[in-house]
């Protein structure tokens, strides 16, 4: 029964290879102009919901009034609104403006955010040139989701030459200060021998550490190593367990593992329709890697076994993170 799945999962572990914006509301960087401190800031409601921040809540007039007054919190707080398009007064322009604004005085995460905007040509032309500056000037300041954006660049090329020894390092400078996507993206160049020697109990270390605080892909990538007992003792009831976290977070190859793994009934009971369930829900997301075992499940389960996974696939599209946690709160 263990090939039988082994066979199916065509697909590895996974690189994160999206430019992340910065949304915590930590201060980083001392005394940057204009900064109040951590008990004074005011945060936008909807931008704290995203991160979890216990940071006092203040109405949008009252965070327009503190930004326009220099303070870079507030400013990077409305440039996160406006990137998201929050209501008809926010986009991707006004977005610009604030990161801008509180960049030039010095706060990281706004640096690390304006450079988004100019990889993604978002509110403004492409520029990887700037691009690189301002991501630059933020890793100078130690931020983990700058040395992140640094790595991926230079693994895809993008205003610098394909390298892998630097995209090695860069993720390496993130994932040593916490950066879990840097983490998850070490564990992958080790995985796979990118930039540096091969070493699959590395990649675990790296997985691990990247899984525990709740990184979706760190955790789909330490199931995959349990599953194929690589880098670590194989261990279907584990791999079951990490898949089913990443899957809960709308991870869609981890979705598609987790059925598989409901159809052979390896690390749980056998169950084809939570198997059809877990499997559609990625399919509703589009990714179609599941789609061949779908099609096989529909010769055993009735029609009013498809419809009910189907409705259960639904209600599991509809429990996912909201797009903008997903893309941004990393």
């Amino acid at each position: 029964m263990k090939k039988t799945l082994a066979k199916r999962t065509l697909f590895r572990a996974e690189l994160a290879i999206g430019i992340v914006i910065v949304i915590t509301t930590a201060l980083l960087g001392a005394n940057a102009g204009g900064q109040t401190s951590p008990n004074e800031q005011c945060s936008l409601a909807v931008v704290s919901r995203l991160t979890g921040s216990d940071r006092r809540v203040c109405d949008d007039s009252l965070v327009q009034q503190t930004a326009r007054q220099g303070h870079v919190f507030e400013q990077n707080q409305l440039g996160i609104a406006s990137v998201l398009a929050i209501g008809p007064d926010y986009d991707q322009r006004e977005a610009l403006r604030w990161f801008a604004q509180a960049a030039q005085r010095g706060y990281a995460p706004a640096q690390v955010n304006l450079a988004v905007m100019y990889i993604n040509g978002w509110g403004t032309a492409v520029n990887y040139g700037a691009a690189l500056q301002w991501l630059r000037a933020a890793a100078d300041q130690h931020v983990g989701r700058a040395y992140y954006n640094l790595g991926i660049l230079y693994m895809e090329g993008k205003g610098v030459p394909r390298d892998n020894g630097a995209a090695f390092r860069w993720f390496q400078k993130g994932a040593e200060v916490g950066d879990s996507s840097a983490q998850t993206n070490l564990g992958y160049m080790y995985d796979q021998g990118l930039g540096i020697s091969r070493s699959a109990t590395t990649a675990v270390f790296w997985y691990r550490k990247a899984a525990t605080v709740g990184n979706p892909l760190g955790e789909n990538n330490l199931a995959d190593m349990y599953l194929r007992g690589i880098g670590v003792s194989q261990d279907d009831n584990a791999a079951f367990l990490w898949f089913q976290k990443a899957a809960a977070q709308g991870h869609t190859g981890a979705r598609i593992k987790l059925g598989y793994m409901y159809a052979d009934g390896r690390g749980t009971r056998k169950d084809p329709e939570m198997a059809y369930s877990w499997i559609s829900a990625a399919a509703m997301s589009g990714d179609p890697r599941g789609n061949v075992l779908l099609h096989s499940l529909e010769k055993v389960l009735s029609q009013q076994q498809i419809v009910e996974s189907r409705e259960r696939a639904t209600k599991l599209r509809q429990q996912e993170p909201p797009f903008a946690a997903k893309a941004f709160a990393q």
